[in-house]
């Protein structure tokens, strides 16, 4: 038997795109000799779809879908993931699925069991726990078919009480076939393969895996699909990032063809540069936009922007804007000059001054004598906020957050200023991360100036201004928000390892107490596995830590 892996960019609620695209890998598994084709996670309707869950036409759209699957299905079978009703009135509505489909029409209805409920997942908002479990039967061989979540509950901390493969090992199956929508981040990869591989030596099974690939605004979904033989070894490992489909021999209770290999380790700096790029141009793409627009410094932050927007959406559909403020210094804006030119982009300069100096005199009678504070340097911030949103306005450009996860966490940023976009690009990429992905991007010759590389940090909204006037060290500050963020440590444990307590105490209470803006900011691109937004849920008036 042949079993194609489909890995492919689905779209939330596209139900056209989605099931043309399926149907066209249905054909195209059908040509090249596959009996059996094999799509992801809710691939029908798309992942996550979150509330779209909750109307009963996007449920009704989606069997439509599978029905309309269903008659391309002939001489060949697929597996394809959707959400389907529950028909016994206790419990949820619905249950998180996939169809086994062959000769046109649906053989088996595989019900997912653990349904996750962590960091970005809230499956148990919308879905019922399977309880039942039986393998498929096709072409003589029993495969034991599973969703994502259900192969994961084999570590040392089980995070549920049963197993969905213990039951359905009980059938002695011969392959296993997990679906799956395992979003990405920079250390997942790595997790994924040694799950997996545990899964297949556990019930002594060769293991196929596929996931998705693309990004639903914030999360990002790598590709990466597997297969394993039956004592656990990886024996082929499918591209990231970009749709694929492969074809695997089944026979004899082996994939054959396949010797065992090693998993494909990529520095952490590619993997996020590749899913900040796909972030991107998934955000564009499926939104129905071309164009973007930014505002540019001469700083390191909105130069690392620049240049993935130019790789993604191209460097002719990137507008940078240059704000000089009358603090700015001549070299930032050469820098931002040289940066536009190495990229081929747009550009405009538009100063801030004027505007600037009109905000003052207006508010001047207001303050009277007050010195001169943040208040004036929100201001500036603003003034630019205001010039890219009109710009975007008037161009139809949509604008891109170049904050990183460092000004994020300590609410070094100013709302309704610098934090204003529509889709946070580096929000989940701390301050050295940066400088890492600007070596990166440069490997091959400069396209970041050195000088936006080397020089130190600043905003440019006061005389000699630099981040460090503000903040501490970027080494010391991004180790802290790590073990706070990431690890979950408290500010004991975090002191406990070194760092000096006085230090812990403040960035920890700055991280909290800015969590006010956080709620205000635009979606951020996740690469880690603890990002600001959906995966981060925290009370903004909460006093523990503060």
């Amino acid at each position: 038997m042949n079993i194609a892996l489909a890995q492919l960019n689905y779209h939330i609620g596209n139900f056209e795109h989605n099931t043309n695209k399926i149907i066209e890998h249905i054909e195209l598994a059908k040509a090249k000799g596959a009996d059996l084709v094999v799509f992801a996670e809710l691939a029908i309707c798309g992942y996550p779809p979150r509330d779209f869950l909750e109307f009963e036409e996007f449920i009704d759209l989606c069997e439509k879908a599978a029905q309309q699957i269903a008659t391309h299905c002939k001489d060949i079978a697929c597996i394809v993931g959707l959400p389907v009703k529950n028909e016994v009135l206790a419990g949820k509505d619905l249950y998180n699925a996939a169809y086994f489909i062959a000769d046109g029409q649906v053989k088996n209805v595989i019900k997912k069991a653990l349904l996750p409920n962590y960091d970005v997942f809230d499956e148990y908002r919308y879905f019922e726990p399977a309880r039942e479990f039986a393998c498929v039967d096709f072409k003589g061989v029993k495969i034991a078919v599973t969703i994502c979540e259900d192969l994961w509950n084999i570590n040392n901390n089980p995070l549920y009480i049963s197993s969905p493969m213990d039951e359905l090992a009980k059938e002695q199956p011969e392959l296993m076939i997990n679906i799956a929508a395992s979003p990405f981040s920079y250390l997942h990869d790595d997790e994924r393969v040694s799950v997996l591989s545990n899964n297949a030596k556990q019930y002594n099974l060769p293991l196929l895996y596929v996931n998705q690939v693309g990004a639903q605004t914030e999360i990002v979904f790598d590709g990466g699909s597997l297969a394993f033989d039956a004592k656990g070894n990886l024996i082929d490992e499918m591209p990231y990032f970009k749709e694929d489909l492969r074809i695997y021999e089944f026979e004899d209770n082996s994939i054959k063809g396949y010797a065992p290999i090693q998993h494909q380790t990529v520095p952490d700096v590619e993997q996020i540069y590749e899913a900040l790029v796909l972030g991107i141009k998934d955000y564009f793409t499926k939104s129905g936009f071309s164009k973007a627009v930014l505002g540019l410094s001469g700083g390191i932050d909105s130069a690392i922007v620049c240049a993935l927007a130019c790789r993604a959406l191209g460097a002719e559909n990137v507008m940078a804007v240059l704000m000089p403020s009358k603090y700015s210094s001549d070299h930032s804006i050469q820098d931002a000059l040289d940066l536009v030119n190495n990229m081929g982009c747009k550009h405009e300069i538009i100063p801030i001054k004027e505007a600037a100096d009109a905000f003052d005199s207006m508010m001047a009678p207001a303050f009277k004598d007050l010195p001169f504070n943040l208040t004036e340097e929100n201001i500036q911030a603003r003034c630019r906020g205001i010039i890219v949103m009109a710009m975007s306005n008037k161009f139809g450009y949509i604008l891109l957050n170049t904050s990183n996860k460092s000004e994020c966490a300590v609410g070094y940023g100013t709302l309704y200023g610098d934090m204003c976009g529509a889709i946070g690009v580096i929000g989940d990429v701390y301050k050295n991360q940066v400088y890492q992905l600007a070596h990166y991007i440069n490997k091959d010759g400069i396209v970041i100036p050195e000088n936006s590389i080397v020089k130190p940090p600043s905003a440019e909204l006061r005389p000699g201004q630099k981040d460090s006037d503000s903040l501490p060290d970027y080494d010391i500050l991004d180790s802290i928000l790590y073990q706070y963020i990431e690890l979950k440590q408290s500010s004991s444990a975090i002191i406990a390892q070194g760092f000096d307590e006085a230090l812990v105490r403040r960035i920890i209470k700055l991280v909290n107490n800015a969590e006010f803006k956080r709620y205000q900011t635009p979606p951020i691109l996740r690469v880690s596995p603890k990002a600001f937004g959906m995966g981060r849920r925290m009370p903004i008036v909460g006093k523990y830590l503060s």
